[in-house]
């Protein structure tokens, strides 16, 4: 039985000693794969960081010749130990100012061509038109705190009193600009010849806006890496929505430089609190007699458009018109809408 027990033994050692031999070549295998792979990774790794270098090295020296290749449009305004840049064209014939606030992650230059359409020199009303970048945008300095709508409209205020501006303004905001203008129109009333809200936000829904804050906070973050790095500089046409003037392109290594997306990240963070904040402005009769009109894009929900509406409501002069282009930014897509509103609202101020 011994030998019968030990002989029955030896087939199955003879088998283990064949899957040893099958294994073996197998583990060999997945070890150069792995160490392969580590080498791949490793070598990406240093690639990145070389190119990464390389680019901050490059973005670096490229800044400080910025002064000089990419200049302010307009002047910059010295606001209380920091500068904001307001850019005003035109001249005024018996019309309001216009202001234009732009949406989030947008400066001044997203308003170029509307403004230059708008202060054409051959109209038969000559209408004086300001845009400007708000704190660490473009080139604006960066401001202080939290960047709710409630602070960003103080600035503007004082703005437009430090570069000697005066009112009444017609206020034109562009989708989360919108919250700005609105709350601007409530403090000062009596500055406020009329609005026009572009595809503006709608101030109710805090959920989504919570929801969309890490989201756009990423999406900021790696847009500012971008930037740090040089890749906004050296195509700057991956810069700014389809259609966008081309002031914005050319400017866009400023424009979208890291300070603008931080500040872009931090206002994002802060939508909540402006919403809530423009929630407490709207009641019957809010804004009086003044021209208002409200501007959506085509194609947008039926919810965006009832607000849209109740917003024009809001005011005995109020108007809602729906574009032709379903781009959000209407002002690129139908840029002569906007103009003719402008023109509307300037040329009947509240009675």
């Amino acid at each position: 039985m011994d030998a019968a027990g030990g002989g029955g033994c030896l087939p199955s050692q003879g088998v283990g000693g064949r899957l040893d031999g099958v294994a073996e070549p197998r583990r060999r295998v997945r070890t150069r794969w792995r160490r392969a792979l580590l080498r791949i990774v490793v070598g990406l790794v240093v690639v990145f960081a070389v190119v990464s270098g390389s680019g901050w090295a490059y973005e670096t020296l490229s800044r400080r010749g910025d002064g000089q290749r990419h200049p302010a449009p307009g002047r910059l305004i010295d606001i209380g130990g920091r500068r904001l840049h307001l850019n005003c064209t035109g001249s005024a014939d018996r019309a309001p100012t216009v202001v234009f606030e732009a949406g989030l992650g947008e400066s001044s230059t997203t308003w170029a061509t509307v403004q230059q359409m708008l202060t054409d020199a051959s109209a038969t009303v000559r209408i004086r038109a300001c845009s400007y970048d708000r704190g660490g945008y473009a080139w604006s300095d960066p401001g202080p705190g939290r960047r709710d709508a409630g602070r960003l409209a103080e600035e503007l205020h004082t703005l437009l009193d430090k570069a000697g501006e005066h009112g009444p303004y017609v206020l034109v905001g562009h989708s989360l600009g919108g919250f700005v203008v609105r709350l601007v129109a409530d403090r000062w009333p009596g500055e406020t010849a009329g609005l026009v809200l572009v595809d503006v936000t709608d101030e109710r829904v805090t959920g989504t806006l919570k929801a969309s804050a890490p989201v756009i906070r990423a999406q900021m973050t790696a847009f500012r890496f971008a930037a740090r790095i040089g890749v906004v500089r050296l195509a700057p046409g991956m810069a700014g929505s389809t259609g966008a003037p081309q002031a914005v392109r050319e400017h866009a290594a400023v424009v979208y430089r890291s300070t603008s997306m931080a500040a872009a990240a931090s206002e994002a963070e802060a939508s909540v609190d402006s919403a809530r904040l423009v929630q407490s402005t709207v009641r019957p009769g809010a804004w009086q007699d003044r021209p208002v009109v409200v501007i959506s894009a085509a194609g947008q929900p039926r919810q965006v458009l009832e607000h849209h509406a109740q917003l024009a409501a809001l005011s005995s002069r109020g108007q809602h018109v729906i574009a032709d282009t379903t781009d959000h930014y209407v002002h690129y897509g139908q840029p002569q809408l906007v103009v003719d509103a402008v023109r509307r609202v300037a040329s009947g101020p509240a009675r």
